[in-house]
């Protein structure tokens, strides 16, 4: 696959990425190599990695507990503190493996250590590999507010390998799909016609879904590096979507959503919102509703629960002056940006979901 060039940095793919990492690290010549993953990457993911790096430079293992609910400041510290103790310097590399929560909170930690080391972003995930690993965001949540303390930073390069995908668990894989459908959705209907038509989720049928969605992101990123334009329609499905997802993360009662479980309930109530305010064809949204549940299943949001998900709204990152702002569409491929919505149609639309 043709690497991607993006604005100052390649994404590269598959064996050819593991040339070019390796050329990277000669080049550079890192003091030291530190290699960021989680409990889960450690021990399925690392062993690929370690036997595709050639390299005399010695490296060091930081260890991280898996999940969203360690993407925080006092796992930044812990990382910080063993990166100081292992005798990490101006002229280290980290290497982040793992998923979304590993990519941001990586990047996160080498652009703040010491003003900023080297990092290098290899994506283990499906939903990391077509959009948390690109584009650049790095970050921490906010105890349940998703991404709210970060910056914009980018890495030497991102190594996409497929096999990683070998690892993850077909929810994971879903997850990782709801990221695909957005930006067939949004920006290009070739993919969603093609993601709602996956029957199995393996590598071989995610190949090109994988490179697409690499693409139209990172054609998105490059025009817009702060979020302060087209950038924004990366968000369709994520404004209701984060905030169901942390209403799920702090509730003692409900289990937790995945990332792409709850981006697909925004996208569904999010279209219902586009069909009320501009005319989005109903038929279409009645396919997006379909189509979503078929392949992730309903997820039991009761009316009691709207109103605490209505409150975490009001803390989207995007948010302006206190204003709530949505991504909505008029038809497939056509977006506009920074939409007002009232909170009647926002309960109207959790209640379209629901029915």
């Amino acid at each position: 696959m043709t690497p991607i060039l993006s604005n100052n940095y390649y994404i590269n793919f598959n064996e050819d990425a593991y040339k070019k990492l390796n050329k990277y690290i000669l080049d550079f010549k890192p003091s030291i190599i530190f290699i960021l993953v989680d409990e889960n990457t450690n021990e399925n993911c690392l062993p690929i990695l370690l036997q595709n790096l050639e390299t005399s430079i010695s490296f060091e293992i930081i260890e991280i507990e898996a999940g969203e609910k360690y993407k925080n400041l006092d796992t930044c510290t812990g990382v910080w503190n063993a990166l100081t103790e292992l005798g990490a310097d101006r002229k280290s590399l980290l290497i982040n493996l793992g998923g979304g929560v590993i990519t941001d909170l990586g990047g996160f930690v080498a652009s703040t250590f010491k003003r900023g080391i080297a990092f290098i972003n290899i994506p283990t995930t499906l939903l990391s590999m077509v959009d948390a690993s690109v584009g650049g965001k790095t970050g921490i949540d906010l105890g349940v507010l998703k991404n709210q303390i970060g910056l914009f930073s980018d890495p030497e390069m991102v190594v996409i390998d497929s096999q990683y995908l070998k690892t993850v668990t077909q929810r994971e894989l879903r997850s990782g799909l709801a990221e695909i459908i957005k930006y067939g959705i949004t920006y290009d209907i070739e993919v969603w016609n093609k993601s709602i038509d996956v029957k199995d989720l393996n590598i071989n049928s995610l190949i090109s879904l994988i490179y697409r969605s690499i693409e139209i992101k990172n054609e998105v990123v490059t025009k817009d590096p702060k979020e302060v334009g087209i950038r924004k329609v990366l968000n369709f499905g994520h404004t209701l979507g984060h905030a169901i997802e942390s209403y799920f993360l702090k509730s003692e009662s409900k289990e937790n959503l995945t990332h792409g479980e709850a981006i697909a309930i925004g996208m569904v109530t999010e279209a219902y919102i586009s069909e009320k305010l501009f005319s989005f064809p109903s038929k279409e949204v009645e396919n997006i509703k379909k189509s979503i549940l078929d392949i992730f299943g309903k997820v039991n949001i009761e009316a009691l629960d709207y109103q605490a998900i209505i409150e975490l709204l009001i803390h989207d990152k995007k948010n302006v002056a206190g204003q709530v702002n949505f991504v909505l569409l008029t038809n497939f491929e056509e977006f506009k940006l920074d939409c007002k919505v009232e909170t009647p149609l926002i309960i109207e639309a959790l209640n379209y979901y629901n029915s």
